[in-house]
């Protein structure tokens, strides 16, 4: 058997890049619904906005407090383009627990995405481009089987 060396190599990246995948807070994981009547289901790979929106993320960065995903590409607009989700927790505004911007939902790659950043968390009114971040309230779905 011959021994590949570019493997050898290579392997270590590709477990750790399986292992550094980065997942969702808590708080955002489940279905929820905005304060506009939209209902959502995130989970650590796909946000989606019901009813025909999704968004394949491709990382989360809990400390910076947003995601950047992939437009799929059946969305009515700006499919397979990039998006970056900037969020945030509120207090003192029960039941919305935190809310999102959609910092940028066109950008042609994911860095440029990513490099796009310019909300005002201070402001969370005003501070996604002027308006208010969508605030998140969790619902329980109801099942559709008898």
């Amino acid at each position: 058997m011959r021994f590949n060396f570019f493997l050898f190599l290579m392997f270590p990246l590709y477990l750790f890049g399986q292992q550094t995948r980065s997942k969702a807070p808590e708080f955002a994981l489940g279905n929820f619904i905005d304060d506009y009547g939209i209902t959502y289901s995130i989970n650590d790979t796909l946000w989606v906005q019901n009813p025909t929106s999704k968004y394949h993320i491709l990382k989360w960065n809990l400390e910076k407090q947003y995601l950047v995903a992939k437009n799929d590409v059946a969305n009515k607009t700006d499919g397979n383009k990039y998006t970056r989700i900037d969020y945030m927790t509120f207090t003192g505004m029960e039941p919305w627990k935190w809310g999102f911007c959609l910092t940028v939902y066109d950008a042609p790659t994911d860095s440029i995405a990513e490099q796009t950043a310019y909300v005002d968390r201070q402001n969370p009114k005003k501070g996604c481009n002027g308006y208010p971040f969508s605030r998140m309230k969790k619902i329980e779905l109801k099942s559709t089987t008898n």
